[in-house]
């Protein structure tokens, strides 16, 4: 039977330092405490594995600590203990989550027994729920990826890569997802237990780039106090993931290219190797074939890379996985904020399907999170959106000013046109349309009333 940290509530102090006694002789922490109050206490200040708790007791009961454990401590398993058990108890328990129920008086292989079982079923319970998790998450990167016939190929490559060894190229424009590319390969594959290493080659200095990969030995340059784990050393059992691999300078490709090869390092100021087991994901947004070719990318270092290739597609590519991202967007993004949002207008939508990103997905993500963090009371609106994506990004840079038409126009009729328009956009809300026009509040209000007033004349 595994240690175990038991919470064993029992108000009679004999009873208690005996059950303690008998669960401490197994090898189990135990915290024997007297009462609900006292069990909760501890229950907050320390991790449980399982809960032994009598029935009746003064004051609150074990129901209602089981009540409290199931609410706010899932993973704790619960054995209910009595000297008044009947069947129907034993139901209720059950039913409220308990794990096992034991009938005082009890003998010391019948508690041990049931401990057991509840351990296990809680084990089992808790493997179910990772298994469950990880076909979510699983899921999950199928929605990200998207729907797209071209996103889909990608994603039945994904699925057949994770299970090799093979080194893979990921490229694509910024923000069309290659680390999360990177983080589905990794997941989907044995590794998935093992660490996720991601290196942004692109932000390190060129002097620290091999101590940054490779690690160092305490004393090999002014300022190493003590031995430094490298990237490399890091991913060791996992993956490696170089993003902006085309930012490398030609200086440390030798050496990368080596590490490689051989499934090995020598720390910066070390003489002996280091062998690792590494599974090697690179991405880039550069064309690296171009880079070889322009002397700024080393050939071999190419070639070793390339063994896979991946190429994303930029958003505007895909336009049909646009409401799937966006779906997805404000579940994360309401999510994180605490904001509880409704399904966005199909003005929204079109705003968003019919605008180009050239940051592709993350841009998207960004305009998003500024929809949510704006709404009022969780509606999302048009007006909320950036500038570019309502089509008057151009106006801030000189776009041509509206013109009249040669033969004239009517103000009252373009006013009202332009009021109409907003509070179309607006979806009614008066306080948005006036924000959208540039008008105070009072000032959009007074204009409305006599746009209306004008179609409504009196006595018609």
């Amino acid at each position: 039977m595994h240690e175990l940290r038991i919470l064993l509530v029992e108000d009679e102090a004999a009873q208690r330092k005996l059950v303690a006694g008998i669960l401490s002789a197994e090898g189990h922490q135990v915290h024997p405490v007297g009462s609900v109050d006292e069990a909760l206490a501890v229950l907050e200040k320390r991790p449980i594995d399982l809960v032994v708790s009598d029935w009746r007791m003064p004051g609150r009961t074990g129901f209602d600590l089981l009540e409290e454990v199931r609410a706010r401590y899932e993973e704790t398993a619960f054995v209910m203990v009595t000297a008044y058990g009947t069947i129907d108890r034993a139901v209720q328990a059950v039913r409220m989550g308990a794990d096992d129920f034991l009938t005082k008086p009890f003998v010391r292989e019948a508690l041990l027994l049931a401990i057991e079982r509840a351990g296990k079923s809680r084990r089992l319970q808790h493997e179910n729920r990772r298994l469950n998790e990880a076909l979510d998450e699983r899921r999950n990167l199928v929605d990200l990826v998207g729907r797209a016939p071209k996103m889909q190929q990608i994603f039945r490559r994904v699925e057949k890569l994770a299970t090799t060894g093979a080194t893979v190229l990921i490229q694509g424009e910024s923000g069309t997802g290659k680390e999360l590319t990177a983080r589905a390969i990794h997941t989907l594959s044995h590794r998935v237990d093992k660490p996720f290493v991601a290196v942004n080659c692109a932000a390190v200095p060129e002097g620290l780039l091999e101590s940054e990969f490779f690690g160092a030995e305490r004393g090999a340059y002014t300022g190493a106090d003590k031995n430094r784990v490298g990237k490399f050393e890091a991913a060791d059992g996992g993956t490696l993931f170089l993003d902006e691999v085309g930012e490398l300078p030609l200086s440390i490709q030798p050496k990368l290219l080596r590490a490689l090869q051989e499934n090995s390092f020598t720390r910066v100021g070390a003489v002996k190797e280091t062998r690792v087991d590494i599974r090697i994901v690179v991405a880039t947004n550069r064309d690296l074939a171009e880079e070889v070719a322009e002397g700024r990318f080393r050939e071999d270092l190419y070639y070793r890379l390339n063994v896979v290739p991946i190429s994303l597609p930029p958003l505007r590519e895909r336009k049909e996985d646009i409401p799937i991202l966006v779906k997805h967007f404000i579940q994360l993004h309401s999510r994180k904020h605490g904001i509880h949002v409704s399904k966005p207008p199909s003005r929204v939508l079109k705003y968003l399907c019919d605008y180009h990103w050239p940051g592709n997905a993350r841009e998207l993500a960004n305009a998003v999170e500024r929809l949510i963090l704006l709404s009022d009371e969780g509606e999302l609106s048009p007006e909320d959106l950036p500038a570019e994506v309502l089509g008057r990004g151009g106006a801030r840079h000189g776009e041509t000013r509206f013109t009249i038409p040669p033969g004239g126009m009517s103000w009252e009729a373009h006013e009202r046109d332009c009021l109409l328009q907003a509070m179309e956009m607006a979806g009614g809300n008066r306080r948005r349309a006036a924000r959208l026009l540039g008008l105070n509040y009072k000032a959009f209000l007074y204009r409305l009333e006599k746009a209306q007033k004008e179609d409504c004349p009196a006595g018609s």
